[in-house]
């Protein structure tokens, strides 16, 4: 188990008191906070090594690079990539999915075709696919869910047939669902185009679980580094080394390119031909450091932590008059966060008063209003959880959620 305690000690947020009352939060589906070994790495490097990289000679650019190419072979080893080459930075998830919609869906998507994605995904994993379909005049197909928010699963083998692009979360950002993405890419290995690709947003996973992309048989795999303690303005895209080589890049100049004549110009390496424009490398190397520390800790442990207190949660939420979970019952099923309905009191109204008393949730469809539409709401109360928090902070919760009830019948 985690020793919370002690790595509450490394958030100096966590100090802090929002209306005089101490800081619980519980919003880190959407940014995690920074322990101070992040903040120290990036006030490090402008201090220190402040410098650009792959462009100088000189010392400090040197050891910029050093520093920031360090990071690749991190990654790589994180989510256990076959080289460092197959991994790409980005600013955040979104990027990386634009940047395989535009380099590999743009160049392979014909008419007629089929895109598949589920009722599950952030608007970034879906509405990118949803319009590469109308562009090209190919089939958008959406797969359903469960009553209990699991996918459904006959509709997908149904809808996967023929399919060339495949696009799912690993884990849904509203409900917490975790999909057996090995099993599914099983499925679209055998019943999908023989070129199909599988595109994983692992944003909400890949901060939470161990990730291996070679068991998981991904093509691409993206997630951001801000949801698992790193800066705002670092993510990552995994791709398949053959499938990359064969893509071409939607952003031009800079470092993206070989050669440039009159005419026409000749794109660098991967993973440079998708980096172009000079990066925000405070922000990558302290995405290194993150992962750092997230080793440290050990991804089974942080697992095994965020399942512990997401049972607590549904227990004790689940003892609130006319509160409705939305989503998988069973905390194996899902991720460390658990959105709900508060009787007729609008979401917005819930986290305004759970501010009140120091408490930060997320309140609105959470970038997510498809599947918002199929529980009938408009909208619900998110709350998250991370290696941070503990059981006394989901008992402050529930105690200002009876108050919410309170001031509203």
């Amino acid at each position: 188990m985690l020793e919370t305690e002690k790595i509450r000690q490394d958030f100096p947020i966590l100090r802090e008191k929002v209306n005089g009352k101490p800081l619980v939060y519980l919003d880190s589906a959407a940014t995690s906070q920074r322990p101070t070994q992040v903040i120290d790495a990036v006030s490090d490097f402008y201090m220190h090594r402040n410098a650009n990289v792959a462009r100088g000679l000189h010392k400090l650019a040197e050891e910029a690079t050093s520093a920031y190419e360090d990071v690749r072979g991190k990654v790589r080893s994180f989510i256990n990539a076959g080289e460092p080459e197959e991994v790409i930075f980005t600013k955040n998830s979104t990027e990386g999915i634009n940047t395989v919609m535009r380099g590999w869906g743009e160049k392979n998507i014909k008419k007629n075709d089929k895109i598949v994605t589920t009722i599950l995904e952030h608007h970034s994993d879906f509405v990118p696919w949803q319009q590469l379909a109308r562009w090209k005049g190919a089939k958008f197909e959406v797969v359903g869910i469960t009553d209990e928010g699991e996918l459904d699963m006959t509709d997908f083998e149904k809808k996967i047939k023929g399919a060339k692009i495949v696009a799912l979360s690993a884990a849904s950002n509203v409900i917490g669902t975790i999909s057996d993405v090995r099993k599914i890419a099983r499925m679209v290995r055998d019943l999908s185009h023989e070129n199909a690709i599988i595109v994983i947003d692992g944003a909400q996973s890949v901060p939470s679980m161990p990730t291996d992309v070679k068991s998981m048989d991904c093509d691409f795999l993206v997630f951001s580094g801000h949801k698992m303690l790193a800066p705002f303005g670092s993510g990552v895209l995994y791709g398949k080394r053959e499938l990359l080589e064969g893509m071409d890049p939607f952003i031009y100049g800079s470092e993206m390119i070989r050669k440039v004549g009159m005419k026409t110009s000749e794109w660098n390496d991967i993973p440079y031909k998708f980096e172009s424009g000079t990066p925000d490398v405070a922000a990558t190397i302290g995405l290194g450091t993150a992962i750092d520390y997230l080793n440290r800790i050990g991804m089974e442990n942080i697992r095994a932590y965020e399942k512990e207190l997401a049972r607590y949660a549904l227990q004790r939420m689940g003892e609130i008059d006319m509160l409705t979970i939305l989503g998988p019952h069973d905390p194996g099923k899902r991720v460390g966060l658990v959105s709900f309905t508060l009787d007729d009191v609008h979401p917005h109204d819930v986290a305004a008063i759970l501010d009140e008393d120091g408490i930060a949730v997320r309140s609105g469809h959470h970038c997510a209003m498809p599947l918002h539409e199929r529980f009938g709401i408009p909208a619900s109360t998110r709350a998250s959880f991370y290696i941070y928090n503990t059981k006394s902070e989901i008992d402050a919760l529930c105690s200002s959620l009876k108050r919410v009830r309170k001031v509203f019948s």
